[in-house]
């Protein structure tokens, strides 16, 4: 019985020393690691503060000085867009909140040039008055 046992420990040891324990390091792969870089947010085109501003002309009936402080919130508003998503680009979070703060800016700004009565209509058509906008940049191209 004690050979028995002595070749079943010397076939035990041998089996482990030769296959298991001794690999062939070039078969291990080796763990990378990569730096993921979000992409930068698309820029909002500086034409499109002057064609959201032509739409809520013709749709508002703004005077020619309303149609320059239009203009001027909303191409102050894209700046502020482009520069948001720039610097923030990467957290979500952040942005999502910046770009909320530039909104509610230019809405608080868009009250104050434009009558009761042209701001109620502006907030009923904001949608179609975008998506206007959008089909005349689409055109365009």
């Amino acid at each position: 019985m004690f050979p028995a046992r002595s070749l079943l420990l010397l076939a035990l040891f041998s089996t482990l020393t030769l296959s298991c324990a001794r690999r062939n390091k070039v078969d291990i792969p080796v763990a990378k690691s990569v730096v993921v870089t979000p992409a930068p947010a698309p820029e909002v085109p500086k034409a499109a503060a002057r064609d959201l501003a032509d739409v809520m002309t013709d749709e508002l009936g703004l005077n020619p000085d309303q149609q320059t402080k239009v203009r001027t919130i909303l191409r102050s508003t894209v700046q502020q867009v482009n520069d948001a998503r720039q610097r923030l680009g990467g957290d979500k979070t952040a942005l999502t909140a910046e770009l909320r703060r530039i909104n509610t800016s230019a809405e608080s700004d868009l009250r104050t040039v434009l009558t009761a009565t042209q701001y109620k209509e502006y907030q009923a058509k904001k949608r179609a008055m975008q998506a206007q906008m959008q089909a005349r940049r689409a055109a365009a191209k």
